[in-house]
């Protein structure tokens, strides 16, 4: 993917919104492109719980899809201040703390309902740190309703069988502080 293209698409859309910003730096992160927007007034480009940020996030990605007549959106992701990785490590503490729920009592236990956006950015967190290799994932629900389940590898060897019926053990809920994500 052309950085240059990207920086280039962006700082157009900001100035024709009249936002202010200062520098527009675009990195790859995995199968990403990562675009961080230094603005003195970083507030005005995310809006209400980062809906503005989403949407010139949306307009940067069909441009870009255009211009590049791809058959999908590429995958990019706006962060303007920190404030995504702010909201990313949140859902990480808030997979850790369910990690030492779920250890101490063995029940699985669902995360709030999040975008596919950090559902795999959870998924990903518990398949590659060590100390959660004891946990495995899984997403449930529909549409916007879809969360993350967390839950002990044991437990999915035990209930093997029973999961193949289509029987569930309980899922505990619990306020952990999700409810505000916006990717």
């Amino acid at each position: 993917m052309d950085h240059a293209l990207v920086k280039d698409i962006l700082t157009r859309l900001l100035d024709a919104l009249q936002f202010d910003h200062t520098d527009i730096t675009v990195g790859q992160e995995e199968d990403m492109l990562r675009v961080e927007i230094s603005a003195p007034r970083p507030s005005q480009i995310i809006g209400w719980h980062g809906e503005t940020l989403n949407a010139i996030q949306h307009l940067a990605k069909s441009i870009l899809r255009e211009k590049e007549h791809l058959d999908r959106a590429p995958f990019i992701l706006l962060d303007v201040d920190g404030y995504r990785k702010i909201q990313e490590d949140k859902v990480r503490q808030a997979a850790e703390r369910k990690a030492d729920f779920v250890r101490r009592t063995g029940s699985r236990i669902a995360l709030a309902p999040m975008s596919p956006y950090f559902r795999r950015l959870v998924h990903m967190h518990v398949a590659n740190t060590p100390a959660l290799q004891d946990l495995t994932t899984e997403s449930i629900g529909e549409g916007d309703y879809r969360q993350i389940v967390l839950r002990l590898k044991e437990e999915k060897q035990k209930r093997g069988h029973e999961e193949a019926d289509g029987e569930l053990a309980p899922v505990i809920t619990e306020d952990d502080g999700l409810e505000n994500l916006d990717v």
